[in-house]
């Protein structure tokens, strides 16, 4: 597979050989893995820091790797590359607060689900094909299967999880935004940081609090290594070696990961009309990602699918 130097990232022009497709898969299943089970073992804090400890240490974690490593010249944005950044801080925060309440509220595999839609919406927006207004329907039915509102439906549980999906949304419209404005992963790392600091308050009242035992303070630091650090590398070594179409169709499978991992360390059992609605969600999404027209992405461009710090 061979790229080209654009300015903002690498272009895939080539096709990947086979060693390098089923490396990229096996990244990618990885990166996923790590991702959902991070989610898993930081609702296990829940009950002594709440999703909001959890978030802040989560979010403390990823700017205490990317700052460091990345070494953003943040004395140097301009205003034009700040404001974007600060919404992209502001983003993570909520976007990372919402579905773990979520998750809290109505489990691991049903909120991610729920948020998988602020891509797909994504994806779909301004688009005239019958096609992909057929997987527009498709995702509204598979998302009504999936819920089947009903008067014991958690209506705060669904509407932060849509509100999780939102977020991921305005992410990769604000993240293509900043990717024309700084080079690399400077805009993330600086973003990281923005979100640590809107969490900082919560983590010190946490402390003062004296919340911080030993058992919820490895699992919300195990969450921010798993759901933010680990995938995002692997994510990126990832792009070296499948196409970013491919990389966008293998996104849509986190539901199904998100429910295996919520079934294994949760013990979150899917009913029968709550796996069927996360395969129709999971199919409406293969199916728009996969027939999309091919176009010049970067690897940064691709990156936007991927989860946010």
């Amino acid at each position: 597979m061979t790229s080209v130097d654009v300015g903002s990232g690498p272009v895939v022009t080539g096709t990947p050989a086979t060693g390098g497709l089923a490396r990229g898969l096996v990244t990618m299943l990885v990166s996923g893995a790590s991702s959902q089970s991070g989610a898993a073992v930081g609702a296990h804090a829940f009950a002594a820091i709440g999703p909001a400890g959890v978030v802040g240490v989560r979010q403390l974690v990823a700017a205490v790797v990317l700052l460091p490593t990345v070494r953003p010249p943040l004395l140097r944005f301009t205003r034009a590359q700040w404001w974007p950044v600060l919404l992209l801080g502001l983003v993570f925060t909520a976007m990372n607060l919402s579905l773990y309440t979520a998750i809290d509220r109505i489990g691991l595999g049903l909120a991610v689900t729920l948020e998988f839609l602020g891509p797909l919406a994504v994806a779909l927006a301004g688009s005239r094909r019958l096609l992909d207004l057929g997987c527009a329907l498709g995702a509204a039915v598979g998302v009504y299967v999936l819920v089947l509102p009903g008067p014991a439906t958690d209506v705060l549980g669904v509407g932060l999880a849509l509100a999780a999906a939102a977020c991921w949304a305005a992410y990769i419209l604000l993240n293509r935004l900043v990717g024309s404005r700084l080079p690399g992963l400077q805009a993330t790392a600086a973003a990281s940081g923005v979100a640590a600091l809107l969490n900082a308050p919560v983590v010190v009242l946490l402390l003062v609090q004296g919340r911080f035992s030993t058992g919820p303070l490895l699992a919300a630091i195990t969450a921010g290594l798993l759901s933010s650090v680990v995938p995002y590398a692997l994510d990126l070594t990832a792009l070296r070696f499948v196409p970013s179409r491919f990389f966008g169709m293998f996104m849509s499978v986190h539901p199904v990961l998100a429910a295996t991992a919520g079934a294994i360390i949760l013990q979150q059992a899917l009913a029968a009309h709550e796996a069927l609605g996360i395969g129709i969600v999971v199919l409406a999404n293969l199916v728009a990602v996969s027939t999309m027209r091919p176009a010049r992405r970067t690897a940064a461009d691709a990156q936007v699918s991927a989860a946010p710090m």
